[in-house]
């Protein structure tokens, strides 16, 4: 198996780290090379020919529900051991969450993620990441994995940044995403062609219900 681990000192990573503490989020265009995000979206696709991608929900816990009109995603977590491809991005994150805890003293402890393929049609409606009752999520990432996005496909993430401001992403093959994830509101445009993208969360130790 092909390790991909890199320098939690490396100059991309203490960009993202420099950005998170001016700004709450940054935006790396080029981030993953495009062979690796190749292998993901094949990996995607076949997780999802295979039927392993579910309806997401929203809420958590008893609370949780599929409801359409907020969230039309198919996800499906990721562990590790289960693909090579995802294996490599799991690695590159554990660096950046090295290089968070360096720059920013975030204490986090681990990186869950998921495969998110939004179907055409599919949105998200405008949200935070971090649930009310668990504090864990301190950093949001999301990578995408489309080939030769256009404007006009649609799926932009949307991110509310105060004072009437908004900063549209595209969900270009490779880019990367990387915001505070209880601070940012955001949504997904309605997405008019297949939209695939890997979604996680750098958490810490916290007060998680019993």
């Amino acid at each position: 198996m092909r390790a991909m681990q890199i320098s939690s000192e490396h100059p991309l990573l203490l960009r993202i780290v420099d950005d998170l503490a001016e700004h709450g989020w940054s935006q790396q265009n080029i981030f993953l090379p495009a062979g690796l995000t190749r292998e993901l979206a094949a990996e995607c696709r076949k997780r999802e020919a295979e039927g392993e991608l579910a309806p997401a929900a929203v809420g958590r816990g008893p609370f949780s529900e599929i409801r359409e009109g907020i969230r039309g995603d198919h996800i499906q977590w990721i562990d590790p051991g289960q693909a090579e491809s995802s294996d490599r991005y799991l690695n590159l994150m554990d660096s950046l969450r090295e290089a968070l805890n360096r720059g920013l003293f975030l204490g986090l402890e681990d990186f869950e993620c998921h495969f998110a393929l939004y179907p055409p049609g599919a949105f998200y409606r405008k949200h935070v990441d971090r649930f009310r009752d668990d504090d864990r999520r301190m950093v949001s990432a999301v990578v995408y994995l489309n080939d030769a996005w256009l404007p006009e496909d649609g799926g932009q993430l949307r991110m509310y940044l105060g004072e009437d401001r908004v900063h549209d992403v595209q969900p270009t093959g490779g880019c990367l995403v990387v915001f505070l994830s209880g601070e940012v509101p955001h949504e997904v445009l309605p997405a008019h062609r297949e939209r695939l993208s890997l979604t996680g969360w750098f958490r810490r130790r916290g007060n998680e219900p019993f």
